[in-house]
C-alpha cells in the first residue's frame, strides 16, 4: 500500500516508467503510501445470416517493457450508475494472450495497488510475474477509474521543484481544493464499489466464464470485495500484500515504525552491518531530530539532470524516503549506509535514495482520495489518532490524510463494507516479514473467515511477496489445481535479502541468521496458515 503523505509527493512530476511500488510506473504522486493483451475473439456473426462483421471487441497494442504486439481494448459506462443519462466514461483494459490457450474461458484478473496505479503500465511487471500463470491462461488488466487511461484523477503541478520544495510549508488543503477544481469528474463516484462492477463489465463483455484474481496491496481489497459481490465468477484468489477489509489503510502509520524496528534488528543480526553501523537507530533519530528543528539546505548535481540544484532536506523528505526505500529490496539495503552518512553530514546518499523513491509509486492523486476519503478516513478513532501522534511518521501522515480529506468531499461508505469476508473459494494470502506498509497480522487478520484458504509468511520478502520470492511458483500452483489443499510454501525460506552496503562501493555477503522471535507476527515465518 503506498499512500505517501501528501505533502511530501503531490508537486512534482516526472516522466513514466514501469515498476511496482512496489506496484509502480512514475506520473504525479498524492498522498504519503498488468499487462496487455489476449488476441481478442474478432468474433463475427454467421455467415449463413448474414455478412455484415461485428466489431472487434479489441486492437493491436504495445505496452512499455513488453516487444510483443498485444490487444487493448475499452467499455463505455456510467460515470454514475444511478444517472441513465448522465456522463459516460471509458474503461480500459489489456490482455497477455496464453501461450497455449488450454483455458479459453478462463484468465487471471491482476489488480494493482495504490490505491491509484494503473495496471495497464505495471504489464510488464505482471507478465514477470506471473509468466507460468500465463502458460495456459489468459492475463487481463483493467485500469481502475480514476487511473491509467481510464479517466484518471490527477492533478500536475507547473511551479515547484521536487528537490527544493519545503514540503512543511505547503497548505494542503488549498493544494487539495486547487486539484479538485481542476477535475472534471465527479469523484464520489471513483470508490472501490462502483470500481468493481467496471471490473465485472469488463469480464462479461469478453466473455470469461470464470476469474482467478491476483490482487496486491490496496488491489486485495479490490479482489476481496470481488470475493463477496461476485463470488460466481471466481475460481481462485491471491492476497498478495493484503489489507483486510477490517483495516482503514490510515493505520499503515504503525506498519511503518514496525518496518523500521525490523530493519533496526536485521542490522543488529547481521555482523558486518553491526560492525560498520553499530548504532544505527541512534543515528537515525539523530538526524531526525537535527530536521525536526529545522531543514537543510545544500547544493548539489541533481542525480537524474545532472544540473546544480538546491536540496532542501526536510523530516518529511528524510523520513519519506527511508520510508518508501523499505518497499524494495535492492534500496532497503542503502539505508543502513545513507543513515549513517547522513549523521556525520554528508547528505548525497540520502538524495540518491529520495530521487530513486520519490516518483516512483504511479498515483493518480484524485482516485487515491476517493478511495481514502469515503472508504478509510472515518474508521480512525480518538485512540488510534492520540497513538498516531506520538510518532513523527504516524502523526504526519494522518495529519495530511485528514486535510486532504476536508477538501475532498466524498461520502462514507456504509459500515458493512468494512466487515470481514466469507468465502470459500480457494484463497491464498501471502505477506512479507519486512513489509513496511502490509504486516502480517493484516495477512492474518484478512483469513478470519476464508474457510479455504493458508497464508503464508515469507522471513525475507518487503512488500509484494510473488514478485520477489518463489510466491510466483504457489500463485501458478493455485490457479492450475484450484485448491490451496497442496501448496507447500517451504521454497519462502530461500534467503532472497539483498546484502547491506557497508560504503559507497562494498557490498558484505549476508550470513545465515536465525528467525528472529521479538518482532510480532501471526504465525511463524515460513508456515502456512491453513483453513481447509
Amino acid at each position: 500500500m503506498i499512500n505517501r503523505k501528501f505533502i511530501n509527493t503531490v508537486l512534482a512530476k516526472r516522466s513514466t516508467r514501469s515498476g511496482l511500488c512496489q506496484s509502480a510506473t512514475r506520473t504525479s504522486r498524492w498522498l504519503a503510501v498488468a499487462i496487455a493483451i489476449l488476441l481478442a475473439n474478432n468474433s463475427y456473426a454467421d455467415t449463413s445470416q448474414t455478412n455484415v462483421a461485428v466489431p472487434a471487441k479489441t486492437s493491436a497494442c504495445y505496452l512499455d517493457g513488453l516487444d510483443e504486439q498485444l490487444q487493448c481494448g475499452k467499455i463505455t459506462v456510467l460515470e454514475n450508475p444511478q444517472l441513465p443519462d448522465g456522463k459516460q466514461i471509458d474503461i480500459h483494459f489489456a490482455i497477455l494472450p496464453a501461450i497455449k490457450n488450454t483455458h479459453p474461458n478462463e484468465a487471471l484478473l491482476a489488480i494493482a495497488g495504490g490505491p491509484g496505479q494503473s495496471a495497464i503500465e505495471n504489464a510488464a511487471f505482471f507478465n514477470r510475474m506471473l509468466t507460468k500463470v500465463r502458460q495456459q491462461r489468459d492475463i487481463l488488466l483493467i485500469d481502475q477509474r480514476g487511473t491509467g487511461k481510464s479517466n484518471i484523477l490527477s492533478c500536475d503541478d507547473d511551479t515547484t521543484e521536487l528537490l527544493s520544495m519545503n514540503d512543511d510549508d505547503l497548505d494542503i488543503i488549498a493544494m487539495t481544493e486547487k486539484c479538485l477544481g481542476q477535475i472534471d469528474a465527479d469523484v464520489s463516484q471513483y470508490g472501490s464499489n462502483t470500481a468493481l462492477t467496471d471490473f465485472e463489465a469488463v469480464r462479461e463483455y469478453l466473455d470469461y466464464q470464470k476469474l482467478h484474481l491476483y490482487g496486491i496491496s490496496y488491489g486485495t481489497r479490490m479482489a476481496q470485495l470481488y470475493m463477496r459481490h461476485y463470488p460466481e465468477a471466481l475460481l481462485t484468489v491471491t492476497l498478495d500484500g493484503v489489507v483486510p477489509m477490517q483495516q482503514s489503510v490510515v493505520a499503515i502509520g504503525d506498519s511503518i515504525e514496525r518496518g523500521l524496528n525490523v530493519l533496526w534488528r536485521d542490522c543488529i543480526s547481521t555482523p558486518a552491518c553491526q560492525q560498520q553501523f553499530p548504532d544505527l537507530a541512534d543515528e537515525y533519530n539523530k538526524v531526525d531530530q537535527l530536521l525536526a528543528t529545522a531543514p537543510i539546505s545544500q547544493q548539489v548535481r541533481d542525480p537524474q539532470t545532472d544540473e546544480l540544484s538546491e536540496f532542501l532536506l526536510t523530516r518529511g523528505k528524510f523520513s519519506g524516503a527511508i520510508r518508501m526505500a523499505m518497499y524494495m529490496a535492492n534500496i532497503r539495503a542503502l539505508i543502513p549506509h545513507a543513515i549513517h552518512q547522513a549523521a556525520q553530514g554528508n547528505y548525497q546518499p540520502i538524495l540518491g535514495i529520495y530521487t530513486l523513491t520519490a516518483d516512483s509509486t504511479g498515483i493518480a492523486m484524485g482516485m487515491h482520495a476517493s478511495v481514502v476519503c469515503g472508504e478509510d478516513i472515518h474508521r480512525i478513532t480518538d485512540q488510534m489518532r492520540k497513538d498516531a501522534k506520538e510518532s513523527y511518521i504516524s502523526g504526519n501522515m494522518l495529519d495530511g490524510l485528514e486535510k486532504t480529506c476536508q477538501a475532498w468531499p466524498i461520502p462514507q461508505v456504509d459500515d458493512n463494507f468494512s466487515e470481514p469476508i466469507l468465502s470459500d473459494i480457494p484463497t491464498l494470502l501471502l505477506s512479507g516479514e519486512l513489509d513496511p506498509a502490509t504486516p502480517p497480522n493484516w495477512g492474518a487478520m484478512a483469513q478470519e473467515k476464508l474457510t479455504k484458504s493458508k497464508h503464508f509468511i515469507a522471513p525475507y520478502a518487503t512488500h509484494g511477496v510473488a514478485g520477489q520470492s518463489c510466491g510466483n511458483d504457489l500463485v501458478a500452483q493455485l490457479v492450475d489445481q484450484g485448491s490451496v489443499k497442496d501448496i507447500n510454501g517451504e521454497c519462502l525460506q530461500k534467503d532472497v535479502r539483498r546484502s547491506f552496503y557497508l560504503n559507497a562501493n562494498t557490498v558484505e555477503a549476508l550470513p545465515v541468521i536465525d528467525t528472529p522471535t521479538d518482532i510480532e507476527t501471526t504465525a511463524p515465518a515460513n508456515t502456512a496458515v491453513d483453513k481447509e
